[in-house]
């Protein structure tokens, strides 16, 4: 049983008013029960004919019960489907907070309003599901037989994700509501047909573990864009992997517990039950029956030591960590920097969070994580690192509000020195000068252009200076915007809008000028750039800091089923990454896997590594 169910009760939404009131969706004046079945309301395209109406006598079979939460009903099918593929024959009963008082099996006629419900409101731009609401029914047999189930498949559903919303008419917004379902052609509509229908998949391979709401995901097309370990890699905006479907619980817990699964697992046999949808995944199968779990994934990675000669540069997002973050989680992270990234020479932190984590008041120092930190990598053997940071301005950088994340630098000092020049603070910016004719920074650690509006609620880039085995070498550690506001793949709009690509674009460029700065100075410098940038390797982000050729992003470097770091919603995906200036010829870089694909996580990111010879 997932937690998530919850939400608001139902109404019909300004959505499908607007859409009324335009006359994009045609309502009958009168509907007689005698002639309304389920695929009636359902319709041919995502909104149903009969948004807003009131029927009657509506024939189904009960196919399952959803007993908790305040999004409590049933699901219904009609067992005399018609012959169109675009039409769905079954829908959901919705209740609200009490539970209905049908069986599995009931053949029923319901009465009540048909309702679009939008999951995280029509706002959020994701599909809708059509609905009967503030429903009666009456229950005319009990014990019949269950519809067959919709086999999804590499056979059934279709490589292509989705339809392009047209210019102008019905989809002039981007939306494809209007657009008539074309289930062999796209798999939102082949999943918008079967809205609601009993579905199965079989054998399915994990690509997103179990996360703390008890679900997973799985894919209908095991032989499809898979990672090395077993993932669903994504790597292009073209290929959202259609395959993709989250699995949730109805079963009751006590009974049935739900599999602790990861990535590279599999639910041999057969995951059933109706197909549901929302906004923390997109189309779920709500599990009526759950497949058996087979350990197949893989065991966490570690890497290699750097040789004595090989200066190692990590980063790592650690997740909003603060002194009131469990001791847990830090002998965690201290593990895995010592035994599965070798005890790294310098490390790029992001979401430190300042001295007393997300209480929101005027602390913005973060000394007592960074000590917590450190203290618990050397109880794990590790070097006793030193560190480096700038407190951000008080509740200017985003995050966890009153977290003050921020990025952070610890270094070991037996093998590199950290440069310190004073004058470097929240606000300063850092600039690249000449001193004694060499390039040098203003100021190490020093912020990169504090001020740019590209940096509005943000964390700002911290440029630090360090020198190996009597050499300069630059690091600039970064946590660009997240995606947050971006049009989620499964929207209603397509293609999606990532609005929030402007500003990540405006600051990587803001790191590439730079960089061009810093090798103007000395074209031979040796530059590395590494942290969460919070987007993928083909995205226009990456694509502005690393414009010139003045940085080589290295997971493009990478076997193409080796690039990820995050798993989301079932994409292995990379938001984290590592770039080299052309002076460090021969890096030897690793993305480890220890977190991302697994259901026990310290981090919902794997760090990654590059081992330079400056």
């Amino acid at each position: 049983m997932s937690p998530r169910a919850l939400r608001a009760p139902l109404t019909v939404t300004a959505v499908v008013a607007s859409a009324l009131a335009a006359g994009l969706l045609v309502v009958p004046s009168s509907a007689s029960a005698a002639e309304v079945r389920i695929h009636d309301i359902q319709g041919s395209t995502r909104i149903s004919p009969l948004a807003g109406q009131k029927v009657t006598d509506v024939p189904g079979t009960v196919t399952a019960i959803r007993s908790f939460g305040s999004a409590r009903g049933f699901w219904m099918q009609d067992a005399s489907p018609d012959k169109d593929r675009a039409t769905s024959e079954a829908i959901f009963v919705f209740t609200g907070s009490t539970t209905p008082s049908v069986a599995v099996g009931d053949a029923v006629t319901v009465s009540g309003t048909v309702s679009e419900y939008y999951p995280g409101g029509a706002d959020a731009g994701l599909q809708s599901m059509t609905e009967i609401t503030k429903a009666t029914w009456t229950v005319g047999s009990s014990g019949n037989a269950l519809p067959a189930t919709f086999r999804l498949n590499a056979s059934t559903v279709p490589d292509r994700y989705a339809p392009k919303a047209p210019d102008g008419g019905d989809a002039k917004d981007g939306s494809i509501e209007g657009l008539t379902l074309r289930p062999r052609s796209y798999a939102l509509d082949l999943y918008e047909s079967l809205e609601g229908m009993r579905v199965a998949v079989k054998n399915a391979p994990v690509v997103g573990a179990t996360n703390t709401y008890k679900e997973l995901w799985v894919t209908a097309e095991p032989r499809h864009h898979r990672t090395a370990r077993g993932g669903a890699l994504y790597d292009s905006y073209r290929d959202p992997n259609s395959g993709r479907l989250k699995v949730a619980s109805l079963l009751p817990y006590a009974q049935h517990p739900f599999p602790v699964a990861d990535v590279g697992d599999e639910l041999t046999g057969a995951t059933e039950g109706p197909l549901d949808y929302d906004n923390f995944g997109g189309y779920t199968i709500a599990a009526t029956a759950l497949g058996e779990l087979a350990d197949h994934g893989p065991e966490r990675e570690r890497t290699r030591p750097q040789k004595s000669d090989e200066l190692s540069i990590a980063t790592y997002n650690v997740e909003n960590l603060s002194p009131k973050t469990a001791q847990a989680k830090f002998d965690r992270l201290a593990s895995a920097l010592v035994s599965n990234l070798a005890s790294p020479d310098i490390v790029a932190l992001e979401e430190v969070q300042d001295d007393n984590g997300p209480t929101n008041d005027s602390v913005v120092g973060a000394n007592a994580t960074l000590k917590k930190l450190t203290d618990a990598i050397a109880a794990a053997g590790g070097p006793s690192y030193e560190w480096r940071q700038i407190d951000p301005v008080d509740d200017q950088d985003g995050g966890q509000p009153g977290g003050n994340i921020r990025v952070a630098y610890l270094f070991n000092p037996q093998r590199v020195s950290f440069t310190d020049v004073p004058g470097g603070d929240s606000t300063t910016p850092v600039r690249v000068v000449k001193k004694d004719g060499k390039a040098s920074l203003s100021a190490s650690p020093g912020r990169i252009a504090p001020a740019d509006e590209v940096w509005k609620d943000s964390r700002k880039p911290l440029a630090a200076q360090f020198s190996f085995r009597g050499r300069p070498v630059y690091v600039v550690a970064n946590h660009f915007n997240s995606k947050g506001g971006d049009q989620g793949l499964d929207s209603r709009f397509q293609p999606p809008a990532r609005s929030s690509e402007t500003q990540r674009t405006g600051q990587a460029k803001a790191v590439n000028t730079f960089v061009k700065e810093l090798l103007a100075a000395d074209p031979k410098a040796a530059v590395v750039v590494a942290g969460d940038l919070n987007d993928y390797q083909f995205s226009p982000a990456l694509g502005a800091l690393t414009k010139g050729g003045v940085l080589t992003d290295l997971v493009t470097r990478l076997p193409r089923a080796e690039r990820y770091g995050y798993v989301y919603n079932g994409n292995s995906q990379v938001l984290d990454h590592i770039l080299t200036s052309r002076a460090l010829r021969r890096p030897d870089y690793d993305i480890v896997h220890i977190n991302s694909e697994f259901a026990d996580q310290s981090s919902d990111h794997d760090p990654q590594v590059v081992r330079v010879r400056p």
